[in-house]
């Protein structure tokens, strides 16, 4: 297992630019472990859009963007907080 920010040494060995598929495809099975549980590099940036990464440090902006609820404390606890890409939340409340 490895830590999220493990990742990022994978990502600084590309060319960029660099297409999210290519680093899906090398890359993508490696495993991150989060505070909840885990799930692998492909998953997560399988949830941005299709795109190609000008630099490893946009790759690993959309890694970090895209993991799943998983890497979050207490789900629902506030009902300010983003809910994570590619799921549904609680709508906003307004006092």
């Amino acid at each position: 297992m490895r830590m999220l920010t493990d990742a990022t040494d994978a990502f600084q060995s590309y060319d960029y630019p660099v297409a999210a598929e290519e680093i899906i495809d090398k890359d993508g099975d490696i495993e991150l472990e989060l505070p909840n549980g885990t799930e692998s590099l492909g998953e997560a940036l399988s949830r941005s859009a299709p795109e190609t990464f000008e630099s490893a440090e946009d790759a690993e902006f959309a890694a970090f963007s895209g993991v799943s609820s998983k890497a979050i404390g207490r789900k629902g606890y506030s009902d300010r907080d983003p809910i994570c890409m590619g799921e549904d939340g609680p709508e906003q409340v307004s006092f």
